[in-house]
Formats: structure tokens, sequence, C-alpha cells
């Protein structure tokens, strides 16, 4: 964000990311009551722009509740550090101006900022009153309605198709996909897990474990919602494995999808924290049962 924090408003004012700051400040509290962080990429697509115009966005977000705790005579926690970089997993070196910290935020090492953001993260998801906050700065949040599009995600359909057993093939043969380097071992298909839940792929070498749920183009929106909440299921019992075999809880699993992510179910996958990569395109080789 640079020194956004400085150049920017408040959240009061007709500019766009003003108009833009207070669709974005009720999907940051929904991240903090989820206690789940989001992605520039993920907000800005839930927000309808790209993810570069968010620095004024977040910075006139900050100002205001820095002037709010200054009204109310207490610090709000600076909420915006729940929106992160993919690549680092950390909000941007702008974050500092709002953190009341005597360091210098920019020069400080990774590690560092990893463990302050850590600290406020924590102070952002026990924070107990974002929506008084929200109703103070007149916002609020609306919850989308995912009652029966869960209720329809419980009837399960057939078996397994030969589109999805193409792109499973596929992503097994490309662990670039998730960022892991091109050298890493064929990741197994159907791992069991000792829960009896089976993951379409895993990959793990060194220190990394990623698993993939595939999901084919023709997937409907159901078996995409159940998707959804197998990645859920998946993390807490691979980061449980990884926990009884004394290794650091650095499992990823990511759900892969033939064709596009329905924007409907983007605030469903962001508040449950799932990462998704969407339009995989197969190469004809693996339109196959054979896995080459």
């Amino acid at each position: 964000m640079g020194e956004t924090g400085e150049r920017s408003s408040t959240i009061d004012g007709e500019k766009r990311y003003q108009q833009i700051a207070r669709k974005a400040l009720p999907l940051l509290v929904r991240q903090a009551g989820a206690a789940h962080n989001i992605t520039y990429n993920e907000l800005a697509q839930e927000l309808g722009m790209r993810p570069r115009n968010l620095n004024y966005v977040l910075g006139a977000i900050g100002n205001t509740l820095s002037e709010l705790g200054r009204r109310w005579g207490n610090i709000i926690p600076p909420i915006q550090c729940v929106v992160v970089s993919k690549k680092t997993g950390l909000p941007g070196e702008g974050v500092g101006w709002f953190l009341n910290m005597p360091e210098d935020f920019k020069t400080l090492s990774r590690a560092r900022k990893r463990e302050i953001i850590e600290g406020k993260l924590q102070d952002i998801y026990g924070y107990s009153r974002w929506h008084v906050v929200l109703k103070e700065l007149g916002l609020q949040y609306v919850a989308p309605d995912y009652f029966e599009a869960n209720r329809n995600a419980t009837q399960f359909g057939g078996g397994e198709s030969a589109d999805h057993k193409a792109l499973k093939a596929f992503v097994a043969n490309t662990p670039v996909l998730f960022g892991l380097p091109i050298s890493s071992p064929v990741g197994l298909q159907e791992h069991a897990l000792p829960s009896g839940d089976t993951l379409d792929v895993s990959f793990r070498h060194r220190e990394n474990w990623v698993a993939a749920e595939v999901k084919s183009a023709r997937s409907p929106e159901a078996d995409i919602i159940r998707g959804i909440y197998q990645c859920v299921k998946y993390l807490a019992v691979m980061r449980a494995v990884q926990t009884s075999e004394d290794q650091d809880r650095s499992a990823r699993v990511v759900l892969v999808l033939g064709g596009a992510f329905p924007s409907w179910l983007l605030p469903l996958k962001n508040q449950l924290g799932v990462e998704a990569i969407e339009n995989v395109q197969v190469m004809p080789s693996y339109c196959t049962d054979v896995v080459p």
C-alpha cells in the first residue's frame, strides 16, 4: 500500500475508492468473524475490481478505524491486516502506518513481519465489537443465504466420470499448478487419510504437503459446494496428521476446477478460507483412464 494511509481519506465521501471501501469493510468483518484472512485477488474479485487498486480502499478503512478509535477512546484493531498477498501471506507494507509500533515495518525481516501480523490477527479475530463498528459507520453485513444450496449439496451424484479422471491425472502430473517445484514427485491419486477420507491428489515432498480436490468442468454447482466443504475437512485432518507426526502444520488443500468458479459462491469460499484454482485445461493426452 506504500504510504497510502497518509494520502487516503476515510470511507466518508463519494470518491470511487471511498464507495468501494464502504462495501469492503463488511466483507473484512465477515473474514474476521470466520478467523480467516483473504488475499488481495480474492477480495478484489468479490468487489469487482483490480487488486492493485485496493491500496486506497484499505487505507481509507484504516484511517476510518483510527479516527473512530480516537472518538471512542480505545484502539480498534487494523482489520485491513486480514488482506494478504497470496505469495507472502502478509499484508502490504503500507499497513505499517496503522500498527502503532516503534519499528519501521517496511524494513523488518519477513519473519519479524509475520510475527507482528500474527499478533494483530489474533487481536482482530478476538475483537467483539465489529458489528458495533459497522453500525456506528452506518454499514451492515448481509450474509448470503446458503441454506438451500447446502441442503442440495447433501444429495450426492453418481460415480466418477471420465472427465474427472482425466483432470485428476493431469493435476497429479502438474505440481507447478500449486507453486511446487517442477521436480516434485508425481502426486498420488486417491490417497487415503487415517480418518477414512480419500484425497483426489496428494503431493508430499519434503516440508510440502498439498492436496487437490478436483471437480471437472461438468461438475454441477452442488458438487462444487461439496468440494468447498471437503477442502475444509481435509485440511483439518491433514494438519492433525502433521501434528501427530511432530511436523509443521503447513498443509494446503486446493479446490481445482475444470471450469469457472461460480461467482455467487465466492463469499462462501472466502469466508471458509478455501483456496481455488479455476479453468484448468487438460491436455488431450490425459483424456484417458491411463495415467502417463
